[in-house]
């Protein structure tokens, strides 16, 4: 049988998959997956100076006496500090689209088109949304360990980057 071509159909598709290139013409280089690392880190150290009264004050703890002066002294003390850098980052992501870690090591969030993100999309798409996803029983735990794991690709993005149009650049 000339001209007839046998396909099995419970073959496996054979699809050609092209990646697009990625364009940085418009100036916006990403930030390296490593300074984006110490920037987090960064940050995490300066909330966990944060909280460490609060800690220490809860270690202070003893049922048969109560938390005592100091040590309640010590956790209203360091709710004021998570309060204040709190604003602090708030105005730095409104003003700048830069944390503090961001900004010792040079980077700022932009959306993918070059322009600002705003603090709302920022704080409910870039934030919210993956705490809210990342707290799904059964679910959650993969989701947490794939956003992080998403910058390896070529556009060096996070899963919450993606779910809020953004990207970290170098500043």
């Amino acid at each position: 049988m000339e001209g007839f071509e046998y396909r099995n159909p419970y073959a496996a598709p054979a699809a050609q998959v092209v990646s697009a290139p990625v364009d940085h013409d418009d100036g916006l280089e990403p930030a390296d997956r490593g300074r984006r690392l110490l920037a987090y880190l960064i940050d995490c150290g300066i909330y966990f100076a944060a909280m460490l009264p609060a800690v220490i004050g809860a270690l202070r703890f003893k049922p048969e006496r109560g938390i005592g002066a100091l040590g309640g002294s010590l956790i209203l003390f360091s709710l004021v500090c998570i309060i204040a850098l709190f604003v602090y980052w708030c105005v730095l992501m409104h003003r700048d689209g830069q944390s503090i870690g961001k900004r010792v090591m040079g980077m700022r969030i932009v959306r993918t088109d070059g322009s600002r993100a705003s603090l709302r999309r920022m704080l409910v798409l870039r934030y919210f949304v993956p705490g809210l996803v990342g707290a799904i029983p059964y679910v959650g735990w993969a989701f947490s360990l794939a956003n992080p794991l998403w910058i390896f690709g070529e556009e060096r993005r996070c899963l919450h980057d993606l779910f809020c149009d953004t990207m970290v650049v170098n500043a």
